[in-house]
């Protein structure tokens, strides 16, 4: 294919994606679809290879892109089929993410697949905002193993009510499951005409050199790492049932072929959720040498075909059924980006930033009293400094690619009132290029709720680079009283809830010219 003819059917194939979240994001009912954007799109071919994603969560396309593939093959494809599933260990990465597949048929013929996963604040756990401190699979709420929603286009009214009956608000889940459709719908429209003006053959010759010509920028990316082997270490705070310091460990191997990780010497899957399926380890994998490609490099799975991961099965980063995922996803998920990044910066210092705050500060709150109310949120931090400059304030890094719960949204859903919101001064780590400063947000209960904080940087702050220092390790607090990183609790109208998020690591040392 000549370039211009390459570039122009991308840009095709990446718009879909982008029509998909379009659409979802004014069908949706909850806030946490609609105003914090805690959704993904993405199309894939007839094997489920990745072909095209807009940019919306790293965990979440990293996360399909590994697993879409086990997902749908082995099924008898009808056009018109919608498949759910949330099952961490069958394609999904914990149970609150519920990803929608559509196919689509050029005539007969599978050609391929659209798909959104969506954020579901409300999956049915016994605790409020579905993001329990839990032990088992099941305590996190209801798991979907791949299951047919519907057929030719329309979904089954019997299987979204069994679906969503031991969800604690049904018709808001149901109202958020028909905007998953309704995107997916879209998305398979958008593209039958692209289908339908090339042919299938055309369509897949198009997808073959899309693939070719992201593994060759890919490639040279990875050229540009210095051969070796890389080593980095860190660790987890606490798993939230009294395991501290959990080790996370990675051996490198960068060479003429490609990039292999080796995250043998992990710590062994633990009791609390910060366990972590396969295809979220992947994620966090995939993501950073991702950063490392040209902007242009399209986000197919090409891209990724020299890069080999391997994490022993029964590890923190490989999890068996039913151990315990929710925050495995949003937590574990980022020191995993921390430790790759930590090994990268052995052979290429000045290219790398310092850590980032390392954690996606989750909060779940809710009542399940009266006509209950259910509420998740994750929350911004400092990024690291890097060569360059210094870090960003205030901002999700690296795994979410969220927005703030504007304050107006908080007071007018829910019975809280936000007392307080903003930077929190040096926070990040000092050095040639500070860290970025972390955010204070300090919410008012306005009657009797419980709340989850799942949390990480509480016990080490993240670390520097080339000789800059820690950020500030993060800080939850109830009316004063510290709280710990990860813990589940009730509360009484009057009470003030401020979270304190890390601020990032900073890179050289002070003073260095």
């Amino acid at each position: 294919m000549d370039p211009v003819s390459l570039s122009i059917f991308v840009n095709r194939i990446n718009a879909v994606c982008e029509q998909m979240g379009a659409v979802l994001r004014r069908a949706a009912f909850s806030p946490n679809i609609r105003d914090r954007l805690d959704f993904s799109c993405a199309l894939f071919d007839a094997d489920g290879a990745l072909c095209a994603q807009a940019a919306h969560i790293p965990v979440h396309l990293g996360s399909m892109a590994f697993a879409m593939g086990g997902v749908v093959r082995h099924r008898d494809w009808q056009d018109g089929d919608i498949l759910v599933l949330n099952d961490p260990y069958l394609g999904g990465t914990h149970l609150p993410d519920v990803t929608v597949i559509m196919p689509v048929f050029l005539g007969q013929a599978l050609a391929g697949f659209v798909a959104n996963r969506a954020h579901h604040s409300d999956i049915g756990a016994d605790t409020a905002g579905s993001l329990p401190l839990s032990r088992t699979l099941e305590e996190e709420g209801v798991i979907i193993p791949p299951t047919l929603l519907g057929k030719r286009g329309e979904i089954d009214s019997d299987c979204l009510a069994g679906l969503t009956r031991r969800m604690n608000r049904p018709e808001q889940v149901a109202a958020d499951f028909s905007a998953q459709v309704a995107a997916a719908r879209s998305g398979r429209d958008q593209l039958a005409p692209l289908l339908q003006g090339m042919g299938l053959s055309a369509w897949k010759q198009h997808l073959q050199a899309v693939n070719d010509y992201a593994e060759r920028l890919a490639g040279q990316a990875l050229a540009r790492i210095p051969h070796g082997r890389y080593h980095f270490s860190d660790c987890m705070d606490d798993d939230g049932f009294g395991h501290w310091d959990l080790p996370i460990r990675l051996a490198m191997v960068v060479g003429p072929d490609g990039v292999s990780l080796d995250f043998s010497g992990s710590c062994e899957q633990v009791a609390g959720n910060i366990n972590c399926p396969l295809s979220v380890t992947a994620a966090a994998v995939l993501y950073v040498f991702r950063c490392l490609m040209p902007e242009e490099t399209p986000g197919t799975a090409g891209a990724f075909r020299r890069i080999v991961i391997h994490a022993p099965e029964g590890s923190l980063l490989n999890a068996r059924a039913p151990a315990a995922v929710a925050a495995g996803n949003v937590e574990t998920s980022q020191r995993i980006v921390d430790v790759v990044i930590g090994a990268l910066a052995e052979a290429m210092p000045d290219r790398m930033p310092a850590a980032s705050q390392g954690s996606m500060n989750n909060l779940a709150m809710g009542s399940r009293h009266g006509a209950g109310w259910d509420y998740y949120e994750t929350l911004g931090g400092g990024t690291g400094g890097h060569a360059r400059g210094r870090g960003l304030d205030g901002v999700h890094s690296h795994m979410t690619n969220t927005l703030n719960t504007p304050v107006e949204v908080i007071e007018m859903a829910w019975p809280l009132q936000v007392l307080h919101y903003g930077f929190r001064p040096a926070s990040g780590g000092s050095g040639q290029n500070p860290g970025g400063d972390g955010i204070v947000r300090c919410y008012r209960f306005l009657e009797t709720a419980e709340i989850s904080l799942l949390t990480e940087r509480r016990r080490h702050g993240p670390w520097g680079l080339s000789g800059g220092g820690e950020g500030m390790a993060g800080r939850n607090r109830l009316n004063g009283r510290d709280l710990g990183g990860k813990c589940h609790l009730r509360v009484r109208a009057g009470d003030c809830l401020t979270v304190e998020t890390p601020g990032g690591g900073a890179w050289g040392r002070a003073g260095r010219a």
